[in-house]
């Protein structure tokens, strides 16, 4: 080989390296924009009268939003069957939503102005939880077609979706602060077993940040191992135990017609995901059932 040849062989190699990474680096810089957005947009929501019960609901919607997503951007087209969970998925949030705005109107010791004040924060509330859940249906039609080009790097997109997003935080330093604060000022606590004292919300923001790094690491792994639908099926478990959890440890009014809406929101997505007719199917044919879809 001539060793100009050659040259232009290594140049152009490093080249197309270089375009790659640039490639990859604006893919990641999109992706990790999006996941800013909705941490952000999904936390605030609770400021806005959103009581965590409907939050959890909402956010169950997710895989709904995902697939209406799916239909105008890939074109992708479903049975029957699954038009038909996302009716009943759509129905169960709007009848917790709507019981919601029942409770926020008639909340006692409130004038006129104050319950109207409420009530219009609470429609803001909605309104953020709405575009956080289009945004992160996005986000995840987005991270689907990043694998499919780039390769499945679970421990890659978990640093780099959790590591650039910090420099925007600067933005919310002053809230940061103010909690910080509030932080500093909680109830003490003796943490069992260490025998160490620390103010109580320190605590709870410690084993938050434990508990969370578990959760998100186990879903970055999952989505490399299983298929999408099995993956979703697995977090709106989780939500349902979480959403079980809140009602019971923070006593949240929670009326039949709340019950009634939950229970469309999840049968729904298990009708979706088709779980009884993939029990016995394997890996391999759940992802070419993945594919026709």
């Amino acid at each position: 080989m001539r060793p100009v040849f050659a040259v232009g062989l290594v140049f152009a190699g490093c080249c197309s390296n270089v375009i790659f990474l640039e490639l990859l680096a604006r893919y990641y810089a999109i992706m990790v924009t999006m996941f800013f957005t909705v941490s952000v947009v999904n936390n605030y929501a609770l400021n806005l009268n959103i009581a965590m019960p409907l939050h959890m609901i909402f956010r169950s919607g997710s895989l709904i939003a995902n697939m209406i997503l799916g239909i105008i951007i890939l074109k992708k087209r479903y049975s029957m069957f699954k038009y038909t969970s996302i009716a009943l998925v759509s129905a169960g949030i709007f009848i917790c939503t709507f019981m919601s705005a029942k409770q926020v109107t008639v909340q006692s010791g409130l004038s006129d102005k104050d319950g109207f004040q409420a009530f219009a924060w609470w429609l803001l509330g909605i309104a953020a939880l709405t575009f956080a859940l289009l945004m992160s249906a996005r986000m995840g039609i987005f991270q689907e077609t990043l694998y499919r080009q780039f390769g499945k790097h679970s421990k890659e997109a978990l640093f780099y979706n959790h590591a650039l997003p910090l420099p925007g935080f600067i933005f919310l330093a002053s809230d940061i602060y103010d909690h910080f604060v509030l932080f500093n000022k909680s109830e003490l606590y003796q943490v069992p077993v260490i025998g160490v004292t620390m103010p109580v919300m320190w605590f709870y923001l410690l084993m938050n940040v434990v508990t969370q790094y578990v959760c998100i690491r186990g879903v970055f792994i999952l989505t490399t191992e299983c298929t999408s639908l099995t993956v979703t099926l697995v977090v709106t478990l989780r939500k349902f135990v979480s959403l079980i959890f809140s009602i019971l440890y923070f006593q949240n009014q929670f009326t039949m017609w709340h019950w009634l809406g939950t229970s469309f929101v999840f049968i729904g997505t298990l009708m979706y995901t088709e779980v009884w007719k993939n029990l016995g199917t394997t890996k391999s044919e759940l992802q070419k059932d993945d594919k026709k879809d």
